[in-house]
């Protein structure tokens, strides 16, 4: 089947590697799964030829198993019924201070995945069109911060902007949101804490600060200051 954008996948990676100084080049997909076959031991009895023929083949594929293994663990698991490491509790560096009281925790919801690069494309943003900044009532109350307003989201790493939503299914001292939305920036406020054992990024423990923007305290000046009847119907604009 001729690909739809004019080149296969694997022609770009070629060309990419190329471009980049190593010389890659197949004439085929089937050329591709041959030189798996031939570095994968799991894999050595794969080919184009012998799927055509079969239709679908389970790993390990080889001279033991020549049309595949449906079932791996037949006896028993390979190295025992389980292995289990303990991994010692290590509390993270980050500390809330006077300066940046609250705790920001990001993630992800349902109808978009990570940054959008994909998700963002489609009629899922209907559902989510733009990262929102869920706080606890008495959090939001303190900071004078209303539902809907604009916020400045700092920490001793960097700020950002976006909208409030005040929520009580956030905890006192605890703020989320989400980071589908690149405008958003949220990953501007994170540490460069990092997990000592896979390396993974601590996403979820940032002190932060939470404040009213200032265009949305300008805003509300400039309607504090009309009599109410024009602030009123000016805010329906």
């Amino acid at each position: 089947m001729a690909p739809q954008t004019g080149k296969h996948e694997w022609e770009i990676v070629c060309e990419i590697a190329q471009a980049m100084g190593y010389p890659m080049r197949y004439d085929s997909s089937s050329q591709i799964m041959d030189e798996i076959a031939l570095t994968t031991p799991t894999f050595a009895g794969v080919s184009f030829a012998h799927l055509d023929q079969v239709g679908s083949v389970q790993w390990p594929c080889n001279e033991a198993a020549p049309d595949g293994t449906p079932v791996m663990h037949m006896n028993g698991f390979v190295r025992g019924k389980g292995r289990f490491m303990e991994t010692v509790y290590v509390p993270t560096p980050e500390r809330t201070t006077r300066k940046f009281p609250l705790i920001l925790t990001t993630g992800r919801i349902l109808s978009q995945y990570n940054v959008g690069a994909q998700t963002r494309r489609t009629a899922n943003v209907a559902w989510h069109p733009e990262d929102l900044l869920e706080l606890h009532p008495h959090d939001a109350e303190v900071r004078g911060v209303d539902d809907g307003d604009m916020v400045v989201l700092s920490s001793r790493v960097g700020r950002t902007t976006l909208r409030a939503l005040v929520s009580e299914r956030m905890p006192v001292g605890v703020c989320y949101t989400t980071f589908h939305h690149p405008v958003t920036g949220a990953n501007v406020v994170t540490t460069e804490n990092s997990d000592w054992a896979t390396n993974c990024p601590e996403y979820k423990v940032t002190a932060v600060q939470v404040a009213v923007a200032p265009e949305q305290a300008a805003v509300r000046e400039s309607l504090g200051s009309r009599p109410v009847a024009e602030s009123i119907s000016g805010a329906g604009e």
